[in-house]
């Protein structure tokens, strides 16, 4: 038995991915609106967070003073499985440094549209972890209070999740993006997971 292997040139590769062949253009560039303003969340988060610019994080708490990302968040956890753990890693070096360092490369792995398949796996890994955290199928807390909970299963978090992995499997960083360019790297070409 032989196989017949074709060898397809790496510039075919990345034209039978681009979202001309699969979307209208109209199309890609909603998905390239979606990409850029999801990245903005997620670096407007960073920013706030490390400069304490005083929307949600002011300046005295800021991680650059001192503050802890995590601790606010965490510890204030009163719900669900993930409600001891969340209050026992709530502001270590450890959890305020990879929070911190997925936020920021997510974030600008959406608004520069590279790596977008990484940047979906860890940022949909984010946004379960704070699903777990809030556990919207509770509706009362361990103290016995209202949840707060709206839906039992699709919060933001949940959306922000499947935009990522839509975003990714549209290659939504070839359209205002550097996505092309990052397809065409040696180091890309050889791990096409990087995408």
């Amino acid at each position: 038995m032989t196989t017949h292997t074709t060898n397809i040139p790496a510039h075919a590769l990345e034209h039978a991915a681009s979202p001309g062949h699969m979307l209208t253009t109209t199309a890609a560039r909603a998905l390239a609106v979606l990409r850029i303003t999801t990245g903005s969340v997620f670096l407007w988060a960073f920013l706030d967070k490390t400069f304490g610019l005083a929307y949600s994080t002011p300046a005295e708490r800021a991680w650059i003073n001192g503050g802890s990302p995590t601790k606010g968040f965490l510890s204030h956890v009163g719900v669900g499985p993930m409600q001891s753990l969340a209050h026992t890693i709530a502001g270590t070096w450890w959890a305020d440094t990879l929070f911190m360092a997925g936020m920021a490369a997510v974030g600008i792995a959406l608004v520069l549209g590279i790596g977008l398949r990484v940047a979906a796996g860890a940022g949909a890994l984010v946004m379960a972890m704070m699903w777990f955290a809030e556990f919207p199928l509770a509706r009362f807390t361990a103290s016995g209070e209202p949840s707060g909970s709206t839906n039992p299963i699709t919060d933001y978090h949940l959306v922000y999740a499947v935009v990522l992995v839509v975003l990714a499997a549209a290659y939504a960083g070839h359209t205002w993006g550097l996505g092309r360019i990052w397809a065409r790297l040696s180091l890309v070409q050889r791990n096409r997971w990087m995408i």
